[in-house]
């Protein structure tokens, strides 16, 4: 009777202290994730890059000293499921952030982000250099990307690549998101601008590598809105007339050691993308045309036009006939230098 009286003590006390520790890992665990590492911590950049796990993350936290353990971090991370969840992108944070508010910031994603304006007419190098300098991609990367024609097919894009397709806009993007995460959010930006133009696309029997092509065209000729839909009716016509389009933006596009300097030598070279040699339209876009150069080739204005020059003002003369043609270039030829030698 003795000894049973005893055997039941020591489980009533293995039973009592199996409680109260327990009870003691689960304040001190729930201490843990209510208590910051340090009060009053400076805030620092954190940066999350695509793919990183939540052991990496704890990891780098740890190092930081934004929290105080590692092991605890991430069995709260597994036990709320959000081992996964974590998001990609640069947040601000310091060591005064519980730890539990910590995961919540990471799986929803509180990231900071840098605007960045993508102007109309800029092509892929010029935004892979844009987006360097914001330190947001690898241009090298960014340009292996969209010049490779596997990628455009992805996005059901024909062509040499994703030129064109890269719609000028302004975008706000958080470091540490991949470069392909990049070109995502910009031709996903394409898609839904060009989704009310497809049904007229097909009323005018033009694919939409066709009218990216033509709009880019338009888009490096001039910058006033006024003149695109004229300007595109001028090389709608050459090409209905199977006239080469003889675009000076087209051969410095196909140039690699273009200076600045456009000559009758570079006119001549033959690339596939000099419209003085080839005939129709080169094999892709030339740059990144935004809505109102899309626009203008599908609406262009009707005209008999066939040529234009620059009046040296950022307009241009238009013509009907090759003489009318060559006495204006003649007239603002002229005027041209008679400016340089004046400014010179």
């Amino acid at each position: 009777m003795q000894l049973h009286f005893s055997r039941n003590r020591i489980i009533l006390f293995a039973v009592g202290l199996s409680f109260l520790i327990v009870v003691f890992l689960f304040v001190g665990f729930g201490y843990y994730l209510m208590s910051p590492a340090q009060k009053g911590g400076q805030d620092q950049l954190f940066l999350v890059r695509e793919g990183s796990t939540l052991n990496e993350v704890a990891g780098e936290l740890k190092k930081k000293e934004i929290i105080k353990g590692k092991s605890l971090f991430l069995f709260w991370g597994r036990v709320m499921g959000d081992s996964r969840n974590i998001k990609a992108g640069e947040y601000l944070l310091n060591s005064g952030i519980p730890p539990h508010k910590l995961l919540n910031i990471l799986t929803e994603g509180a990231v900071l982000t840098h605007p960045v304006t993508v102007p109309e007419g800029f092509t892929i190098k010029q935004i892979g250099k844009l987006l360097e300098k914001k330190g947001l991609v690898d241009r090298q990367k960014f340009l292996s990307l969209t010049g490779n024609p596997d990628i455009a097919k992805l996005y059901g894009i024909s062509g040499p690549g994703l030129e064109g397709y890269l719609y000028p806009d302004t975008y706000q993007f958080s470091r540490g998101l991949s470069v392909i995460s990049v070109i995502n959010t910009m031709v996903r930006r394409f898609m839904v601008v060009l989704a009310p133009f497809r049904k007229r696309i097909e009323q005018a029997g033009m694919t939409i590598e066709k009218v990216v092509t033509l709009a880019s065209i338009v888009e490096k000729e001039t910058g006033r809105g006024d003149e695109r839909p004229v300007i595109a009716s001028v090389f709608l016509n050459r090409l209905k007339k199977n006239m080469r389009l003889e675009s000076d933006p087209t051969v410095i596009y196909g140039l690699r050691d273009f200076n600045g300097n456009l000559t009758l030598k570079h006119l001549a070279r033959s690339t596939p993308y000099n419209t003085y040699v080839i005939r129709g339209l080169p094999p892709g876009p030339i740059a990144n045309p935004g809505r109102e150069a899309i626009k203008a080739v599908l609406y262009p204005v009707d005209t008999a036009y066939l040529y234009f020059v620059s009046k040296n003002d950022g307009s241009h003369y238009f013509s009907r006939t090759l003489s009318e043609h060559n006495k204006a270039v003649e007239i603002y030829q002229k005027k041209r230098r008679k400016r340089h030698r004046k400014t010179s």
